[in-house]
């Protein structure tokens, strides 16, 4: 029988990766952002991510994009729609109401201690403003250790970690290193990196693509071990299986053994229980 136990880490030479469920959801197939895989995952302690988007009130819902067509019945901004508005709307994957910032704060008070959900900021500090800011604030300044924001505006970061001193935050500069990489080789990747580390926003967590984790390890440097010496931890995102149920490829094994090698600290995955299973498959004495 298959093993439904869900995917919550994994361990190499003596090294805990966590995997993170990407945008609520346990395998591609289910609906993104439900929020009953984020109460299963508040259950078993897992490690979630979701998106959040500004509404016109200054509130958030849990959205990827910046309009209300591509995920919902609705139409128009997500940054103009009112919050009952959002209310009476419907997902087009899962047939539920969007999740409200306010659903989030209520839930996270059932969450297991090991439990972490990250909220990636989809928009920037200028749409959010003093409006958005104020109602994080008054609703997650006492969430510190449940969970972590991200997102790509480094000065949303940094005014967070002024709002919101207690949670952690996490920053993503995989675009610009990618592209140093292909123009300027592994020295200006390290310089910027180190930057990064160094700057206002004080991280917890770094979130950098796998293939640029391996490609970076490919041209002599090890970006996970220089977050590790900055006291940071790595999240290596979005690894999925191309067939879930026959578990890894060869290929897949190597560049995802590969990538376990250089101790990451969190996987991204939207086939976590998968990854796990296939895992275990591929460890196990044997095989």
């Amino acid at each position: 029988m298959m093993d439904t136990t869900p995917g919550l880490d994994l361990y190499h030479d003596g090294h805990r990766t966590r995997l993170k469920w990407h945008r609520l959801r346990l395998s591609l197939s289910a609906p993104l952002f439900s929020a009953e895989t984020m109460a299963k995952g508040f259950a078993v302690g897992a490690s979630m991510e979701l998106d959040l988007r500004v509404r016109a009130d200054g509130g958030f819902v849990v959205l990827h994009d910046k309009t209300l067509d591509g995920e919902t019945d609705g139409h128009g901004r997500v940054r103009e729609t009112a919050p009952e508005t959002l209310r009476g709307l419907v997902m087009k994957a899962g047939g539920t109401p969007p999740i409200l910032s306010e659903d989030l704060a209520r839930l996270l008070t059932t969450a297991h201690p090991d439990a972490l959900l990250q909220f990636d900021m989809k928009d920037d500090l200028a749409t959010i403003g003093e409006a958005g800011l104020a109602h994080l604030q008054a609703l997650f300044a006492d969430a510190a250790g449940a969970i972590i924001i991200s997102g790509g505006d480094l000065d949303l970061i940094a005014a967070l970690k002024t709002r919101l001193p207690r949670i952690a935050r996490g920053i993503d500069p995989t675009d610009t290193l990618v592209a140093l990489l292909a123009a300027e080789g592994p020295a200006a990747v390290e310089s910027a990196l180190e930057a990064n580390l160094a700057g206002p926003t004080e991280p917890d967590t770094v979130y950098l693509s796998w293939p640029l984790v391996l490609r970076a390890a490919q041209a002599g440097l090890d970006l996970i071990a220089i977050c590790h010496r900055h006291g940071c931890k790595v999240d290596a995102w979005t690894f999925n299986l191309a067939d879930p149920d026959a578990g890894f490829s060869d290929t897949e094994w190597a560049r995802f053994s590969a990538l376990m090698a250089l101790k990451p600290d969190q996987i991204t995955t939207d086939e976590a229980p998968a990854t796990e299973r296939a895992w275990r498959a591929r460890i196990t004495p044997g095989r």
